[in-house]
């Protein structure tokens, strides 16, 4: 199979697996729309390539996080770039770089909240991985979300202050 056969296959198994956790939600729009831009050439050929290239991928630690900065491919990095900005359910669309070098984090609406939740969830199940709770305790420090973000998200996870 492919690199694009295989991406596409994981692309809809994530979906499926959002679309449900979408719907328990009480957002199943969200679900239907759920990355949608992943489909547009500019992130799925880039995207593609960049997991499916070659049987083993080391770009995921252990929790099946991925450091989707300074990749060394350039196609890929400006991929990852458009679908944070095409997507609000990712926490870096609600996130202001400040001229003066600092950064502004906006309050996430509930809805894209959510759909952040369902991602997250979704993930987990697609690759195998669906502990949650404790993928966000490994990698939460990594995420910049707003303090009224952070909050829900936790209460949501069950995460004890």
């Amino acid at each position: 199979m492919t690199a694009y056969l295989k991406y596409l296959s994981y692309v809809l198994i994530h979906k499926w697996f959002v679309f449900i956790e979408c719907c328990k939600l009480g957002i199943p729009w969200q679900g239907i729309i759920h990355d949608i831009s992943k489909f547009l050439p500019g992130e799925f050929i880039p995207y593609a390539r960049f997991f499916y290239s070659n049987p083993f991928n080391p770009k995921r630690n252990k929790t099946g996080y991925c450091k989707l900065t300074d990749t060394g491919d350039k196609a890929f990095d400006f991929a990852w770039l458009l679908h944070q900005k095409r997507n609000k359910h990712h926490w870096q669309w609600w996130v202001l770089p400040e001229d003066s070098g600092g950064v502004k984090v906006f309050p996430m609406p509930l809805k894209y909240r959510k759909e952040m939740l369902a991602d997250w969830i979704g993930a987990g199940k697609a690759q195998g991985k669906p502990d949650t709770k404790a993928w966000y305790e490994a990698n939460k420090d990594k995420m910049q979300l707003h303090p009224e973000t952070r909050k829900w998200i936790e209460t949501m996870l069950g995460v004890r202050p």
